[in-house]
């Protein structure tokens, strides 16, 4: 009888150990589905195919899930293909991130691209967007050429532009220019 008075007492602390550890459990769970389970479940809703996983490593890399979520679905809802033939993965949005790129951007670049028939890779775009070049404006420039006036008449007094020549010949000069942008470039 007295060997089974301490078994008793270690079952009891068995058992109250195990609870807490469950209840720990518990607690963990219950502040991640506070935490991402709104943004889990607009990503789940909408096809974006984002793990719950993925939406906490990405807090902590130093990653703004919301930005992540929102051009994923942005990407899917655009239907501008799937993630084999676009590159556009959860991954890559990631990275895009971390070295310092405009992610919605690049996003909307790529969908602008596509709308307007305009071959425009995922890899190409983070280039341009990297460069520090504005991808989505190259995109619009490639779609709509803008015009330039020189002198500017909204930023400038004068109407021409002059120069006089060593004869003293005086050139005055007004001009047009269309810039289109070549994406290959």
């Amino acid at each position: 009888h007295q060997l089974s008075v301490p078994i008793a007492l270690s079952n009891t602390h068995l058992m109250i150990g195990a609870g807490a550890l469950v209840g720990l459990f518990g607690i963990l769970i219950a502040v991640l589905c506070l935490m991402y389970g709104a943004l889990w479940f607009q990503a789940w809703m909408s096809s974006a195919n984002i793990r719950m996983m993925s939406l906490i490593g990405m807090s902590l890399r130093q990653v703004d899930a919301r930005v992540i979520v929102r051009a994923k679905i942005m990407a899917v809802q655009a239907g501008i293909g799937t993630e084999q033939e676009t590159g556009i993965t959860t991954r890559r949005l990631e990275a895009h991130y971390l070295a310092g790129g405009n992610v919605p951007n690049v996003v909307r670049a790529i969908i602008a691209a596509h709308r307007a028939d305009l071959n425009l890779q995922f890899d190409q775009a983070t280039a341009i967007d990297l460069a520090g070049r504005d991808v989505l404006d190259a995109v619009q420039t490639s779609v709509n050429p803008k015009v330039i006036d020189c002198p500017d008449p909204t930023k400038s007094l004068k109407n021409t532009l002059s120069a006089i020549a060593k004869n003293g010949v005086e050139l005055k000069v007004r001009t047009r220019v269309t810039v289109r942008t070549n994406l290959d470039r």
